[in-house]
């Protein structure tokens, strides 16, 4: 199986599946001599780590990460870092309904017709708790570029939106409710959509916003390796997610040039930001922000028809521990993988300067 890492410099490889003994993961290029916050990093794992609220997975994984090399008295040494999380909640058992069927909108069937075999638990290594390695990688890129301010939010559920742009909202608020809003009023509402579909053994989509700041001027290369072409592929790389677009994005269609155009200000920064930061590809140092769609959850704890490996169809009813609105938990991923991106960039800028 190819595919494993992302990055150039500071590459990140990840191994291990969802019911397996362990995940973990392998960063190359992380730069000597950087003090870690330990404290940070488990945070992060907190904020992804499922059964941390009622509308989310029960699953109960403390998620305490163990790092193997790459660290000597609390200091990156600029050899591989490597890291385990050790799965100790598995309920294996609750996924041998579908040993032989294959789940509408999962990668059951396509991943058993590449490979010819699959881990039927949990999803095995198409598993969404593949990214608590992405989180672990995220929290150590974020120290590697202090100065720069990430901030992902839950901005929709289902048709429940944030009605105020970014720069109206107060990050800090993220992280006082259950679906990681920092609307409250709107926190409120997303938190009883997401628990009446849970009623109901459905699931519901959503978006996540991310806002980049401090961001330097010139990451990012003008032809295939534009700034927002990589943040797109590593966003579009996370479980559930369907959409991505930056700056202006779609709405950028219906509108005239002289409406989209960001002017100048005398000391390079520009009136407007509709660009989302970047320009051909390139950092411009406005703020960078962008929004993930995310589908709804595969798995419903409803009946519903499903394929067997005999090529007939029939009706179950999925079993197990899973997310009604999978946005809460995807925050800190978004962040996770946002910081890699930009941590990889910027030290690809400082090779070539």
């Amino acid at each position: 199986m190819a595919g494993n890492s992302i990055g150039t410099i500071f590459k990140l490889t990840t191994f291990g599946e969802s019911h397996g003994e362990a995940l973990g993961g392998i960063i190359d290029g992380c730069p000597a001599g950087i003090e870690l916050d330990f404290d940070a990093i488990q945070n992060e794992m907190q904020r992804r780590k499922p059964g941390q609220s009622a509308i989310v997975t029960q699953r109960k994984e403390e998620d305490e990460v163990k790092f193997l090399s790459g660290i000597f008295e609390g200091k990156t040494t600029g050899t591989p870092i490597g890291f385990i999380i050790e799965n100790t909640n598995q309920k294996s058992d609750d996924y041998s309904h579908i040993k032989y069927t294959y789940r509408p909108s999962h990668a059951d069937y396509v991943y058993e017709k590449k490979y010819g075999i699959r881990d039927y638990r949990g999803g095995g290594r198409s598993s969404a708790r593949e990214t608590v390695s992405r989180v672990v990688a995220g929290a150590i890129a974020k120290q590697v570029i202090p100065d720069v301010k990430i901030n992902a939010f839950v901005s929709s559920v289902g048709e429940i939106f944030i009605d105020k742009p970014y720069q109206e909202l107060d990050f800090s608020l993220t992280e006082t409710n259950a679906v990681r809003c920092p609307d409250v009023v709107t926190a409120q509402k997303m938190e009883e959509h997401i628990k009446e579909i849970k009623k109901q053994g459905d699931t519901i989509g959503g978006t996540i916003t991310c806002v980049i700041q401090n961001v330097p001027i010139g990451l990012g290369e003008p032809v295939f390796d534009k700034l927002h072409a990589e943040l797109g592929k590593a966003m579009l790389s996370i479980n559930a997610v369907h959409g991505f677009e930056y700056g202006s994005g779609f709405c950028g269609a219906r509108m005239k040039g002289s409406e989209h155009n960001d002017l100048f200000n005398e000391d390079g920064t520009t009136k407007t930001n509709l660009s989302g930061g970047i320009q051909g590809g390139i950092s411009n140092g406005m703020d960078i922000y962008f929004r993930v769609t995310f589908k709804p959850v595969a798995t419903l704890l409803q009946q519903q028809e499903v394929l067997t490996n005999e090529n007939k169809l029939i009706i179950q009813q999925g079993k197990g521990r899973h997310d009604a609105c999978v946005v809460p938990r995807a925050v800190p991923i978004v962040e996770a993988m946002a910081a890699l991106v930009i941590a990889d960039y910027y030290l690809l800028n400082k090779l070539y300067q």
